[in-house]
Parts: structure tokens; sequence; C-alpha cells
């Protein structure tokens, strides 16, 4: 009997999974890619800016020290997401990312896979980025498809604080943080 063949979305999460592995921030392990015409462009996972130390270098994470919740006041953090760090890594490179997929694996502090929707600042950084797809892991072992451009026309019906897919919320209620906008 032959192994099941896993389908290219199944195939690009499991390589967003091997980079999320090289994150260094405590809260999360979170690597993620960009695709365009089944060639990979960039890659990205969770950590520090280049040459500065990240949070395993110092042994805690400044956040949790904080009590910030997941999802609020990422300009209070030593890490670049994943997302952003790919987005970067395309752009470092001269990579066009424009009509390209986005593939994002998270894990929480402990190694279970969460469901890897991005964050406000990164589904704004995906949608001006022009890429045409998300495919997010989801805490179930499968995975959620996202068209930008139904980000787009829900924002531009809705506030942006309506989204359905908020990342955090989920682990601000398993670790207990307050989480001001829920």
């Amino acid at each position: 009997m032959a192994d099941k063949r896993p389908s290219k979305d199944e195939y690009y999460l499991n390589i967003a999974r091997e980079i999320g592995k090289r994150a260094t921030c405590f809260r999360n392990k979170g690597g993620a890619i960009i695709v365009k015409d089944d060639v990979i462009l960039a890659t990205g996972y969770i950590g520090a800016p280049r040459k500065t130390k990240d949070c395993l270098e110092r042994g805690e994470c400044l956040r949790d020290k904080l009590k910030i919740p997941h999802g609020r006041h990422y300009e209070i953090c030593r890490s670049v997401h994943a997302e952003q760090n790919c987005l970067i890594n395309a752009a470092r490179s001269g990579a066009s990312v424009l009509g390209g997929d986005m593939y994002i694996w998270l894990t929480d502090r402990n190694g279970n896979p969460i469901d890897s929707y991005p964050c406000f600042i990164c589904k704004k950084m995906i949608i001006n980025a022009g890429l045409n797809r998300v495919i997010c892991a989801t805490k179930e072992g499968k995975y959620r498809i996202f068209n930008v451009k139904d980000w787009v026309r829900e924002w531009q019906k809705k506030d942006i604080l309506d989204d359905n897919f908020q990342y955090g919320k989920e682990l601000n209620l398993k670790e207990g943080f307050k989480d001001p906008l829920s």
C-alpha cells in the first residue's frame, strides 16, 4: 500500500511548519512561506531582528513578563512575525510576491498546533503586498484557506475589529489573559 501523497497545500504547510522550528519566541513557534507559480519565493519564522538578542538568548518573554495578551501591543515585542519576515525576505531578495499565496503554521509554547490566523498588522501587510490567498494551519491539524480579496470586502463593510478570525482570542482564554477588545 502506497503512502498518501500530500496535496500541494499540505506540502507547503509542512514546509512552513519546518521553518517555524527555527523560531526564537517563547510564546509561539511559527513559520510562513510565499509561493507563486509553484515556486517558493520566500520563507520567514518568528524571531528578533537580525543581529539583535532574541527571547531565547535573554531567557524571558517581555510580553509574558508584562502580562500583555496575545494579539495586542506588538510594539512591545522583541520578535518579528513569520508573515512579516517572509515578506521582508522576499523584498530583500527582489522577489515579487504580487499574486502569490502565503502558508502559515503556528504552535503554542508547548508545541501544540494552534489556529495560524495572521494578526491585524500582518493581515494589512498581506493585503498591501498583493497576495491572493493565505492558507492557515488549524489546531485540528487541517487548514483554512482565506482569499485576501474577501478580507478587503469584509473590512469595507465592517470595522477591522469585527473580523471573525482574530489571532490570539483562544490563547488568551487558555492562558488567563484578559483581552481588552473581547
